[in-house]
């Protein structure tokens, strides 16, 4: 695993559009469901182990290459029953990609942009980043997984003005959590892309939608 590469990838001053995003946090926090680290901690475990394992696996299976990308766009957008969620993917993908060729020009990165006229959800541009910075796939899943967290985790600090350094703690506790969706989420990589992982948040995608029709808001998502 190339550790620089990696790091640079997943650094939050990437310009891939993650800081305008809270993951759903921010529709949390206004319910009453996150209000201190404890309840954040319970959020993001949640959202680790479902749609930060599905996002995971496929970023892992667009570095694996044995499917068609599109294919691979095709299935996430199947396993995302939220119109506001894909929106938001989507932009986050387009973002992505062009920050990847800043860094790292790659053919792979104008095919996988070409695979929606939207652009192509953020886990497959992940996919492609990592390939284009030279990631195998284990590395891709594990940094797709910790971005799975991190973001919501960033947003926190804005939205209930928690201590950074209580937060630092609630993501160093998710640490053996997010290795372990990331192994998953690389074993599942291996096979057919309709066995990839569909596990979803149910109450992620009711509070995107309602969070998409408030008039002010902080976050995007």
């Amino acid at each position: 695993m190339d550790l620089v590469t990696l790091l640079l990838l997943t650094d939050s001053r990437l310009p891939a559009g993650t800081h305008a995003h809270s993951g759903g946090l921010e529709a949390a926090v206004d319910s009453g469901r996150v209000r201190d680290d404890a309840t954040l901690h319970a959020f993001l475990l949640g959202r680790l182990t479902s749609v930060g394992l599905t996002s995971a696996a496929f970023a892992a299976a667009t570095v694996v290459g044995d499917g068609d990308p599109a294919e691979l766009d095709d299935e996430y957008d199947a396993r995302t029953p939220s119109p506001a969620q894909r929106r938001a993917s989507r932009r986050l993908g387009r973002q992505l990609v062009r920050a990847a060729r800043a860094g790292w020009p790659h053919p792979g990165l104008d095919k996988v942009l070409a695979v929606h006229p939207d652009g192509p959800h953020q886990p497959i541009a992940f996919g492609a980043a990592a390939v284009a910075a030279g990631l195998d796939p284990p590395a891709a899943a594990q940094a797709a997984a910790l971005g799975a967290v991190t973001g919501p985790a960033n947003a926190a600090t804005r939205l209930l003005g928690l201590d950074p350094d209580a937060v630092t703690a609630v993501l160093a506790s998710l640490a053996p959590t997010v290795r372990q969706v990331a192994s998953a989420a690389a074993e599942a990589a291996r096979g057919p892309v309709a066995d990839l992982p569909a596990s979803s948040a149910l109450l992620l995608d009711i509070s995107a939608e309602h969070h998409a029709t408030w008039e002010v808001r902080l976050f995007a998502s």
